[in-house]
């Protein structure tokens, strides 16, 4: 007979041969991916060595996330494996992306607490599509910065400067995508800019607001950060000293509204939002200086 030959395997002898299951070798034989190369007289499938290295190229390219269908078309010879191979990396891309996505999600809910309705919000801002994103930082700076009487290389500053994810952002930049997406959309956050805007922004002609380098120069946060490290208290004469070598003779109530504006506004933490999505190397958040800065001011005006 002739699964009797020694040239040729039953799908059971195939089976062990190749160390899979008969029943997963019948399937992808059904699918014309492993054919049997012959039938014995009782109509069972018959197979031969070729047939061993066909279920090995099979298991390979299922074992990288071929469908059956790419694998018959690989061996029927109407593509090639390096084509396939190429399609596929692309899908694997994308999936590698919506999984990065996902577990940035993930992550962010663990770390907040999240309910079910704000896991599915945050879920829903990850995926914008890249015209929703922008829509929504659009909309977000003509209502903070539209209609301010700032000098026009300023305003073309603020309305060209791009906000937006990368094709492949990291777990990171997702999660601050995240938090940057609620913080623009809330209207409260949207007024408090604005108002801190207007309090801080040059008007064409004129010099800066009293207050306005402490947003505009770092090297006001800077100085507050090394006399923080070396202990001084925002009340007393050194931290009068400290004020003094900041702001001079500069109109000191302005400079704590600006402060406090800025301070509440949270415009601090929309810095640090910003340049993370747009993967920026950034200052560290600086809102204790700030608020150090908000105190002292406050217990220089009392003494």
């Amino acid at each position: 007979m002739d699964d009797e030959r020694p040239d040729v395997l039953t799908i059971g002898q195939l089976a062990h041969r190749t160390g899979l299951s008969v029943r997963t070798l019948r399937f992808w034989s059904d699918e014309g991916a492993v054919p049997p190369v012959a039938r014995s007289a009782s109509g069972y499938r018959l197979y031969d060595a070729g047939s061993v290295a066909r279920v090995e190229l099979v298991r390979t390219l299922r074992e990288l996330g071929l469908g059956l269908d790419d694998v018959c078309r690989v061996l029927s010879g109407s593509t090639t494996v390096a084509e396939v191979a190429d399609a596929h990396v692309a899908a694997l891309d994308a999936q590698i992306r919506s999984l990065k996505v996902s577990r940035a999600v993930l992550s962010t809910v663990s770390k907040r607490g999240s309910t079910a309705e704000e896991t599915a919000l945050m879920n829903r801002l990850a995926r914008l599509s890249a015209a929703e994103r922008k829509q929504i930082i659009d909309e977000f700076k003509e209502e903070v910065f539209g209609g301010l009487a700032v000098d026009p290389h300023l305003r073309d500053r603020l309305h060209t400067l791009r906000i937006e994810l990368p094709d492949d952002p990291t777990p990171e930049q997702v999660d601050a995508w995240i938090e940057l997406a609620e913080l623009v959309r809330d209207p409260g956050f949207r007024a408090r800019l604005r108002t801190w805007m207007e309090l801080n922004t040059p008007v064409p002609g004129q010099g800066r607001p009293p207050g306005a380098s402490i947003w505009w120069a770092r090297q006001v946060v800077q100085t507050v950060a090394e006399v923080r490290e070396r202990g001084v208290a925002s009340e007393g004469p050194a931290a009068a000293e400290v004020l003094s070598e900041l702001f001079g003779d500069a109109d000191r109530a302005a400079v704590l509204r600006s402060l406090e504006a800025g301070i509440e506004a949270g415009a601090e933490r929309y810095r640090t939002l910003v340049a993370c999505v747009r993967g920026q190397d950034s200052f560290p958040e600086a809102t204790e200086e700030l608020e150090w800065l908000a105190r002292a001011l406050r217990a220089a005006d009392q003494a």
